[in-house]
């Protein structure tokens, strides 16, 4: 089902940490189920430690209910901030609940035992196959690792896509604060420029998952318009849903949804989880997993001439593309 590169020692071990190693590319040869409609799709494949081979078929052949919901994106692109919008939309604005249980347990992340070596975690594969439906899942994973029952099946999938200028800074602190990075800020970037950093291919991620935004079952949202345009945002993920919620009831949601809100919320925060894991590494930082929340931070943090090559780097991704990021 699927074909595995290792990729060159000397080369990739620099963008490696001590919990994520032995980097290789993960193909998928097996295209018998295509999202895409396009017989001539070659999937993207996708950067992950040597530990993913042990988990991914189990994963690609993962049993999927149609009233399940997805919650997908590359890392840093505003999952935590959708997780929650789509967990109070689909069930009623239940914030009794959203306060008493934890995001991490409401929205249960898939692959994190796949990637993660060296430090104590549950099967995160099996907590999904265990829970009660509807369920909530999310994964970073792209289009080709996805269980293949998604385009079969036809569950609720939430994509979000964030400008990869601001991926990268996120991406970048939380590289080093949850998976132990340990190189420079320069490795980190050259990693990012050559595709070479976990669950790269950035660009071609946003880019295959545009490509099917014409699907029923898929929406497609843009992280700059949850922070610029949040109420409309809110409408159309209701309008996804089939949920009606009057004004004030949308307000609360707006305002429950707010950067400083959300950043104070111990239940949807992921201050247990950074705790957990940095616990597991023997690390302690008072690094916070939602930083700033802001559009353009990075242009306080990523060197001009970084910046000028993750354009023209994007730019020439996009070639072909429809696809748009927003800034």
């Amino acid at each position: 089902m699927f074909r595995y590169n290792a990729l060159n020692r000397d080369e990739v071990k620099r963008f490696e940490t001590p919990y994520s190693e032995n980097f290789m590319e993960v193909h998928l040869e097996d295209t018998a189920v295509n999202p895409t409609g396009d017989s001539s799709w070659k999937p993207v494949h996708c950067i992950m430690p040597s530990r993913y081979r042990l988990y991914a078929d189990r994963i690609r052949n993962l049993t999927v209910y149609e009233d399940d919901v997805w919650i997908v994106t590359f890392p840093k692109a505003g999952t935590t901030w959708t997780q929650e919008m789509v967990w109070l939309i689909d069930h009623d604005l239940d914030y009794a609940t959203a306060s008493a249980v934890n995001l991490n347990e409401r929205s249960v992340f898939l692959e994190v035992c796949a990637f993660i070596s060296n430090i104590e975690k549950p099967d995160t594969i099996g907590k999904v196959e265990k829970m009660p439906r509807p369920r909530h899942i999310k994964s970073h994973l792209p289009l080709a690792l996805l269980p293949k029952q998604l385009w079969t099946v036809k569950p609720k999938i939430v994509y979000t896509a964030r400008n990869p200028k601001d991926v990268t800074t996120s991406f970048m602190h939380h590289y080093r604060h949850l998976q132990g990075f340990q190189g420079s800020q320069e490795d980190f970037l050259d990693g990012i420029l050559a595709d070479k950093i976990m669950y790269c291919p950035q660009i071609k991620h946003a880019t295959e998952f545009w490509s099917i935004s014409h699907l029923d079952h898929l929406l497609f949202l843009h992280y700059e318009d949850m922070k610029r345009h949040l109420p409309e945002v809110l409408q159309k993920v209701c309008r996804f849903f089939g949920k009606s919620y009057i004004k004030p009831q949308l307000d609360g949601l707006e305002k429950h949804l707010m950067f400083d809100t959300m950043k104070d919320n111990n239940a949807a925060n992921n201050r247990a989880l950074v705790a957990q894991v940095q616990s597991g590494m023997g690390i302690s930082t008072d690094f916070k997993f939602m930083r700033k929340g802001q559009v353009g931070s990075y242009k306080d943090e990523l060197p001009e001439e970084f910046v000028t090559k993750l354009e023209e780097f994007t730019q020439y991704q996009l070639l072909g593309s429809q696809f748009l990021y927003k800034i």
